[in-house]
């Protein structure tokens, strides 16, 4: 079961990556980050109200108290989460989404090695033929790249993509030790909250310190609500994947890297972008690397 919700959370990442560029296109990225905290933290935070008011009183929904210690550790988790989405979004905005989908899918490679030597997770014969599968893929996608004039070696934005992917490799590491003691609901609650709370503190004294930014163009889309949705359902099913016993950060985390298959056929079906033969190959190897996953997880 645990699988099956890490695919379901990889395809609705794929819709997430697709609203997100569309909302960041000659628009500012502070902004469209702020409100997509903003409309998250919305989405959540009926379900603190109404588990304190004693409405919901169990099941998934139910937002039990915490203390100060557990409030610490999920505003830690809004920090990394926001550095890597900072990170994210500005390459995004500047890189074809069919480049910036698959340099994400490095991130389960990091992930990984932390499940390797931290939590002394196991993979079997199948899983490490997706994984070595999938990073192959990651190399052969730096080529495409190439062809459409972006050096992943010289080119800024690919560095920021690539802190992203760190960033989130730290974060999916960390959920896996946040999910021993907390509930899924609880984390994605109040994490979402803190982090509408911290971006409106960097936007404000951005606003504050530099000109430039009040001056940014910013264009209301309905793009950007969307972008909360898909990714606070997307959450969601990873949370409650990973939450589930004998579930796997390794092999969630690859199977989540999923997604760019679906923002590959968004970026070539309705964003027109280029290249796509070889990007094609390239997915198509992410594909099989997540056919092995699949198999080594049954």
């Amino acid at each position: 079961m645990w699988a099956l919700l890490a695919f379901m959370s990889a395809a609705l990442l794929g819709c997430y990556d697709f609203f997100k560029k569309v909302s960041l296109k000659e628009n500012s990225v502070l902004a469209v980050l702020f409100l997509n905290t903003l409309f998250s933290s919305l989405l959540f935070a009926p379900f603190i109200l109404l588990s304190h008011a004693g409405i919901i009183t169990q099941g998934q929904l139910y937002v039990p108290q915490i203390g100060l210690e557990t409030h610490l550790l999920l505003l830690l988790k809004a920090v990394i989460v926001l550095s890597s989405w900072l990170c994210g979004y500005i390459g995004i905005k500047h890189l074809p989404i069919t480049i910036v989908s698959p340099i994400q899918s490095t991130r389960p490679v990091l992930v990984l090695l932390g499940a390797l030597f931290l939590f002394g997770e196991t993979l079997n014969l199948y899983q490490w033929i997706g994984v070595t599968i999938a990073i192959i893929s990651v190399f052969l996608l730096s080529r495409s790249g190439k062809r459409e004039g972006i050096d992943f070696t010289h080119n800024r934005w690919v560095v920021f993509v690539a802190l992203a992917a760190l960033f989130g490799a730290v974060s999916a590491l960390y959920d896996k030790y946040l999910m021993r003691s907390i509930e899924p609901i609880v984390v994605q609650s109040w994490f979402n909250i803190y982090q509408c709370l911290l971006m409106g503190v960097i936007i404000s004294v951005m606003n504050a310190v530099n000109p430039v930014q009040r001056s940014r163009k910013f264009i209301w889309r309905w793009s950007i609500p969307m972008i909360s949705i898909f990714l606070g359902l997307a959450d969601f099913c990873y949370f409650t994947s990973l939450a589930q016993e004998g579930a796997l950060i390794a092999v969630v985390s690859m199977i989540r890297r999923g997604s760019v298959i679906v923002s590959f056929a968004f970026g070539a079906l309705l964003l027109r972008e280029k290249n796509l033969k070889s990007k094609a190959f390239d997915v198509l190897l992410i594909l099989l690397g997540l056919f092995f996953l699949y198999l080594g997880s049954k």
